[in-house]
């Protein structure tokens, strides 16, 4: 039998032409699983037990990482990597910015200049999802070939569809993991630390550059997840996309009360349900915007879902059905536990 190890040098490199060749060595050392959607291909249709636990324990953390875009995920991630020992290398789209995320230690060094991530082996683009999508051809040009490079962008089939073909070692990436501040000033240590960090694999990415951003990801504390780039979207929607959408037509709901009495005490009375409702809401708009935008389908779907519960809360109410109403706040008192 062949080590399982050489089999994953096998599959991280280019010695294999046809990964279906594969499937027989997996067998022999992992437990698999079919997934019932046979449409897949059959490398995304093995789940392999033993890949996950070698190429994490031997993926080292990359000695130097560049950081494009210093907001509050950049930021956050500057300064968790330096606790982990990595240098970390910070390109800004203004001067100023770049200036003040050196001064607050965001990063070791930083430019306005994308040449500054040549010798990164790791290159996170913290940008926001317009300019993700529409990159810089210098930043493009400059990336290290080498190199791995990652996005932290909250919709993946679009990225994918722009940067799978722009670096060799691209792994579509996104943690799950936020405030409603943004900026220079929002960067804070251990923001990623028990959440969620999700990879949207396809067939051509390098499994090599999936393992380095795994081990990373887990490094900063962050719980390691693998899903389809139409999956994660779907599931984005209804749980990030959607709620920032409802919490600003909340808002925008309180915000419209015509009499001034009422909406000057309702200030007044605002409490901690009311800011944990509204959050997301009162948030970045650009990025509630571009939300919309590149992930439209399935974000109408959520919001058609969310219209027809909300009628049915409505109509329990204008019939003055309370039993009905209790028993849909018991399910969703029952509910809430499951995604939290």
């Amino acid at each position: 039998m062949i080590p399982l190890q050489q089999v994953l040098e096998m599959l991280m490199g280019e010695r294999f032409q046809h990964r279906q060749s594969l499937v027989g060595l997996l067998q022999d050392h992992c437990s698999w699983v079919t997934v019932a959607r046979q449409r897949r291909p059959t490398w995304m249709r093995l789940v392999w037990k033993g890949m996950q636990h070698v190429a994490t324990g031997t993926t080292a953390l990359p000695a130097t990482v560049g950081l494009v875009g210093l907001g509050l995920i950049g930021g956050s991630l500057g300064l968790d990597l330096q606790a982990l020992g990595c240098r970390v290398r910070g390109v800004a789209h203004r001067q100023e910015t770049a200036d003040r995320a050196l001064e607050r230690g965001l990063v070791q060094a930083v430019s306005t200049d994308p040449q500054t991530l040549q010798g990164c082996e790791l290159v996170i683009l913290a940008l926001p999802l317009e300019r993700l999508l529409d990159p810089d051809p210098a930043l493009v040009a400059a990336l290290p070939q080498d190199a791995v490079v990652t996005d932290v962008g909250s919709v993946k089939g679009a990225v994918l569809e722009t940067w799978g073909a722009l670096h060799p070692h691209f792994v579509a990436s996104h943690p799950m993991a936020g405030t409603a501040e943004s900026g220079v000033e929002a960067g804070l240590h251990h923001l990623f630390r028990g959440r969620p960090w999700v990879a949207t694999p396809c067939p051509s990415t390098d499994m090599a550059a999936l393992a380095m951003v795994e081990a990373v990801a887990r490094a900063l504390g962050s719980h390691w997840l693998v899903a389809e780039a139409e999956r994660h979207d779907q599931a984005v929607a209804l749980i990030s996309h959607v709620p920032v959408l409802v919490s600003a037509a909340l808002l925008q709901a309180v915000g419209s009360e015509r009499d001034p009495s009422v909406l000057a005490l309702a200030r007044q009375l605002a409490s901690s349900g009311f800011a944990d409702t509204t959050r997301v809401g009162g948030g970045n708009p650009q990025l509630g915007t571009a939300m919309a935008a590149r992930n439209t389908a399935a974000v109408l779907r959520g919001l058609a879902a969310y219209r027809w519960s909300l009628e049915q809360l409505e109509e329990a109410i204008l019939e003055s059905n309370w039993e009905q109403l209790e028993s849909v706040l018991n399910h969703t008192k029952a509910l809430r536990p499951e995604f939290l």
